[in-house]
Formats: structure tokens, C-alpha cells, sequence
């Protein structure tokens, strides 16, 4: 994922333009996309650490937080990096870390709580992150496999705002899909069709060879099953994400 950054032209274009270019172009457009040498985790954890070590607890520094939590920094993982760091950067300068820290990462015991009563809604297990299959969602996903044998069963969840990509279940004869929702509020959209809500007792009926996604809504997790239909020579094909400029449009 390409790191853009225009805040150094927002703030600074006309009174600074060259202070401008080098951080939107430089240091956000080169140093930071430099992922094969660092990811932008490591980026993040260390970017962190050096803004903690400066004593630097300003809006800046809530931006490189937020920023390392997109980049996969848990709430746990921060209160060990600053508890660490804070031996070597300074007691007092930790403190004023952890207070920064503890407001950006409380929505994520928000969405912790969501996740638990959504798993309590429902007689099926959300299971495992769905980390094999994870490139073609945007968002984050969970896999509970319920029948592998007969026929594929498996109970696929989404959080807030996740979708899988645009993707076609290929087959010479027979296969395709069904999905069975079972918790929450999703969509489901074929291609050049209108997306449809999705409820608790819908089910959907995905014939071979159609191209469609389905996913949560923006604003809660959602469950179905999915059901693999037998079939001759069958396989998945997976195509482009679901833009956002596409999925914002659902909720207007």
C-alpha cells in the first residue's frame, strides 16, 4: 500500500513550497514507500520512538500513533513499545505517550466489545482471522469452517466496513454459491447491478460465472455462511477490490 501525503501543501504551500515538496514528496512520497527495506510497520514503531524520545506529544505525534495502528500496531503492542522505550527515552515523557496513546487505541476496545456481542448474537462461531485469503478483502475478515467434507460450509465474518474483492466462482457445470446471512447487516452486489441490504434469514444465490462481492456495511459486523456448490472443474477467480468511492455510495 502506497503511503500520499498532502498536509505539507494544505498547511504550508504557498508560505513554505519547498518544506512542502520535501515532506509530501520526500519523506512521505519516498522514504516512506521504501517497503521493501522496512515495512510500514517498522516504520511506524520506530517513527514513534523517536518522536517519544523528543519529548514531541503534539497533534503530530497523534497522527504517527494513528497511523501505526492502520499499519497493524495493537493496543498491546504499544503499551510494550512505550513501557520499553520509556526506560531509555525518559519516565515523564512515557507518561505523556501512554495518555496520547491509551485516546487513539480506545476505539479499538470499542470495536472489541462490538466484535464480542456480535459472536454472542449468533449460534456459529466467527473463528480464526481469515489470514489466507486476506489479499483479496479489504478490511479484516474471520473463517470458521463448519462441514469440509460433502459440501463446503463456512461461517465468514466481517468487521465494519470489510468486503472480498470482486470475484467470479468459475465451473464447467453445476457449482457456484449460496450464502445463508445469519448475524448482522451486510451487501451483496453483482456486477453491473444494484448492491442489495442483506438481513439475518436472507439468502443469496450465486450461479457460476456471475462477478460479485459481498461484505459488511460501514457501521457493524456481519456474518453468513457461505455454501460451496458441488460442481465439474470448479475454481475462483479473483478480481479488483471494491473501491471505496463505490462502497461509500451504499450509505447515502
Amino acid at each position: 500500500m502506497a503511503v500520499k501525503q498532502t498536509a505539507g501543501r494544505d498547511a504550508l504551500g504557498e508560505f513554505a513550497p519547498e518544506f512542502a515538496h520535501l515532506n509530501d514528496d520526500i519523506l512521505f512520497g519516498e522514504v516512506w514507500n521504501r517497503q521493501e527495506q522496512l515495512s510500514l510497520r517498522d516504520r511506524s514503531l520506530v517513527t514513534v520512538t523517536a518522536l517519544m524520545a523528543q519529548g514531541l506529544v503534539d497533534s503530530s505525534f497523534k497522527y504517527h500513533l494513528t497511523t501505526a495502528k492502520k499499519n497493524g500496531i495493537t493496543k498491546t503492542e504499544i503499551a510494550e513499545i512505550l513501557t520499553h522505550a520509556a526506560f531509555y527515552a525518559g519516565w515523564p515523557k512515557a507518561w505523556a505517550a501512554f495518555y496520547m496513546a491509551k485516546e487513539v487505541w480506545a476505539e479499538e476496545e470499542k470495536e472489541e466489545d462490538a466484535m464480542t456481542a456480535h459472536a454472542n448474537s449468533m449460534v456459529f462461531p466467527i473463528g480464526a482471522p481469515n489470514d489466507g485469503f486476506a489479499q483479496y478483502f479489504s478490511g479484516n475478515s474471520y473463517l470458521a469452517p463448519l462441514s469440509v467434507s460433502q459440501v463446503g460450509i463456512f461461517n465468514v465474518t466481517f468487521e465494519p466496513g470489510c468486503r472480498n474483492n470482486w470475484h467470479i466462482h468459475h465451473a464447467e457445470k453445476g457449482g457456484g454459491q449460496i450464502l445463508i446471512c445469519v448475524a448482522g447487516t451486510g451487501w451483496y452486489q453483482e456486477w453491473g447491478k444494484e448492491a442489495q441490504k442483506l438481513n439475518p434469514g436472507d439468502v443469496v444465490n450465486i450461479p457460476a460465472e456471475v462477478k460479485h462481492w459481498h461484505g459488511a456495511g460501514k457501521d457493524g459486523w456481519f456474518s453468513h455462511l457461505a455454501v460451496e456448490v458441488p460442481g465439474e472443474k470448479t475454481s475462483n477467480e479473483w478480481c479488483e477490490p471494491v473501491s471505496d468511492e463505490e462502497y461509500e455510495k451504499l450509505s447515502r
